[in-house]
């Protein structure tokens, strides 16, 4: 229930109270994590009161989220399906992949291509915490910590050189997390990295929130870099300078629900009734979107 703006706990995923346990220190309780409020807005009940009252302070400005993160994980299902079915591709590396919800690559990968091996990277301990639950009798699927910008760390982690053949193709997703990539970090090395490095067919999907009006992207970058979470909202062009190069798979980059769109592929969870407002708000909307689409290493 809604209450000034507040919510009360969902679920908290540690036994009680909103402080630290013993043990998780390195778990952030005082800031907002992309992960957890991504989650909330897929149906996830994985978050703390931070990240929602985080969400609700943003929607009013922004409303799109909402429908620009469901839009999102219905395109990592058709992606996924497109890079097992027609690319052939059989090991995925999923960086910043989020807490795991229905559908997770790893799933959909297998329900293609049963021998598809998954390694999944993130930087919030409560992904690798959940992760490894998940995952603990799946000797060909993993969760590591991890930061995409620390793309050497990455490729050299034991979990990636015993699942990953680089002399094979692999696909790099990079889902809703390039907004969280600032000119600074040097986005185009970060993306590049594992693709120039794997063999010929190998394939890159991304996507990152736009905006058409580069004022109103840059008061969204401000908001949401202020919470402390990094974001940089690009105009498509910029997103698209950033990929020279490599070959986009039909129909290209696109606004997400324009890739290969399919009103049969499997449904979302609910959302909470707080943000169940703000759907559809990207249908009155048009200028600010999830952008991306599915490339190949020529």
């Amino acid at each position: 229930m809604v209450s000034e703006n507040r919510l009360e706990p969902e679920h908290e995923p540690r036994p009680e109270g909103d402080g630290p346990q013993p043990g998780t220190a390195s778990i952030p309780y005082d800031v907002p994590t992309s992960a957890r409020a991504y989650g909330w807005m897929l149906g996830g009940k994985d978050n703390y009161e931070v990240d929602r009252d985080f969400l609700l302070s943003t929607l009013p400005s922004f409303p799109e989220c909402v429908d620009i993160a469901r839009q999102n994980r219905q395109f990592l299902y058709r992606a996924v399906r497109h890079l097992t079915q027609e690319a052939g591709i059989r090991q995925f590396i999923d960086m910043g992949c989020g807490l795991p919800t229905d559908d997770n690559v790893h799933q959909v990968a297998r329900r293609f291509a049963p021998d598809a091996r998954v390694v999944y990277v993130d930087i919030d301990p409560i992904v690798l915490a959940h992760g490894q639950a998940l995952l603990a009798d799946d000797d060909s699927t993993t969760v590591i910590t991890g930061d995409m910008r620390d793309q050497d760390a990455v490729l050299n982690h034991p979990d990636i050189k015993r699942l990953i053949d680089f002399d094979e193709p692999v696909a790099v997703l990079f889902l809703s997390v390039v907004h969280h990539l600032k000119d600074a970090d040097d986005p185009r090395r970060i993306l590049r990295t594992v693709i120039d490095h794997a063999a010929p067919g190998s394939h890159v999907a991304l996507s990152q929130v736009v905006c058409d009006d580069p004022a109103r992207g840059a008061e969204m970058s401000a908001h949401i870099t202020a919470s402390g979470i990094p974001w940089q909202t690009r105009t498509p062009a910029e997103f698209d300078a950033l990929l020279d190069g490599l070959k986009p798979v039909e129909p290209g980059l696109v606004n997400l629900p324009d890739w290969r769109p399919d009103p049969g592929q499997p449904p979302l969870a609910s959302v909470h009734p707080a943000l169940a407002p703000y759907l559809g708000a990207t249908e009155r909307n048009k200028g600010l979107y999830e952008y991306g689409g599915v490339l190949a290493k020529p």
